[in-house]
């Protein structure tokens, strides 16, 4: 693990005026910006280049053959049902994330599926030739946006990816949670996300692009649990039965450790993640009687800033959350 001085965050506060003048944002509605130090990569290339590591080494991988059942035998073996046929495992791991209550009742209202969505914009024309140098996320009262650009050398470079916009839908977005539908798209979103670029850039986007300001829109489905943290250890009352799922979003950033978790996990070898692994992640049955009441805002409900009293918005620069292209 990485030497504590090493994980040490720096950030830089921004004025108003200083944001727009460094980070493009000319639209009125900036009231500032923090910088940090993060990275964005291609989500996609990413996780295609470990599947080849995986299948070298002897991974199986089956596409299009959803989970549609899981039962424990009278064996101890666990069966798992697929159109395909029946696999079957001494023990199995349900990294199915918003779908994980289909399988596993235990965790019905426990991980609740939410519809995200995404809108990759043509960059205007008053935009940096050579793109935006940093990604950033657009914080306001119970919710935000986050954008990524496209890199040069990559395809359709200068693209932005922003994705959000769910406090912006009819309640808060609440028809979205339960939605495991992501072939279609929430309306006002889309109406909403394709507004984003013009109104956080003001003149600095300029006209948009010949061929239109969206060159593809698409949705996913997330995860999201009752206290906003993901569910990572056995299942209890279960035997041979493991989780790792419900990243509220940021699986991205979330996933890989827990991964590593889980397997030292069941191993035997938890006194191998006691020094940085979050309690708070363990399954338990505490927080399984937890009930799922909404989504949790970006800031504590009970306290009233400035910023949020007034709708006004915040840019936070250097976050990179989720990438999916």
């Amino acid at each position: 693990m990485p030497n504590s001085l090493d994980t040490v965050a720096r950030y830089k506060c921004w004025s108003k005026e200083e944001a727009r003048d460094k980070f493009f944002v000319k639209g009125e509605e900036c009231v500032g910006a923090i910088s940090y130090e993060a990275g964005s990569l291609s989500a996609y290339k990413f996780v295609i280049g470990v599947l080849k590591i995986a299948l070298k080494l002897g991974l199986e991988l089956f596409t299009n053959t959803p989970a549609t059942n899981i039962n424990k035998e009278d064996d101890g073996i666990w069966s798992v049902d697929t159109p395909k046929g029946v696999v079957k495992a001494k023990r199995v791991v349900l990294a199915t994330n918003g779908y994980t209550g289909f399988l596993c009742k235990r965790f019905q209202g426990k991980i609740v599926p939410l519809r995200g969505q995404i809108t990759a914009h043509r960059p205007g024309k008053n935009m940096p030739e050579n793109g935006l140098s940093t990604t950033y996320s657009f914080i306001y009262k119970n919710g935000y946006e986050y954008m990524i650009p496209r890199p040069q050398g990559s395809k359709f470079a200068g693209d932005i990816v922003i994705g959000g916009g769910l406090a912006m839908a009819k309640n808060e977005g609440m028809e979205e949670f339960g939605t495991t539908d992501d072939t279609t798209i929430n309306e006002d979103v889309s109406k909403y996300l394709t507004e984003t670029t013009s109104r956080y850039f003001g003149s600095n986007w300029g006209e948009d692009h010949e061929d239109g300001r969206i060159r593809k829109e698409w949705s996913g489905v997330m995860g999201f649990s009752p206290d906003g943290f993901p569910f990572v250890g056995k299942v209890p009352g279960e035997k041979d039965l493991w989780i790792t799922a419900s990243f509220q979003g940021h699986g991205m950033v979330l996933c890989f450790m827990c991964a590593r978790a889980l397997v030292a996990m069941m191993r035997g070898e938890e006194e191998k993640i006691g020094s940085w692994f979050p309690e708070v992640f363990k399954v338990s049955d505490e927080r399984l009687k937890k009930k799922f009441v909404g989504r949790l805002h970006t800031k504590p409900l009970n306290i009233e800033t400035k910023t949020r009293s007034s709708g006004s918005e915040g840019c936070g620069v250097g976050s990179s959350a989720w990438n999916p292209v």
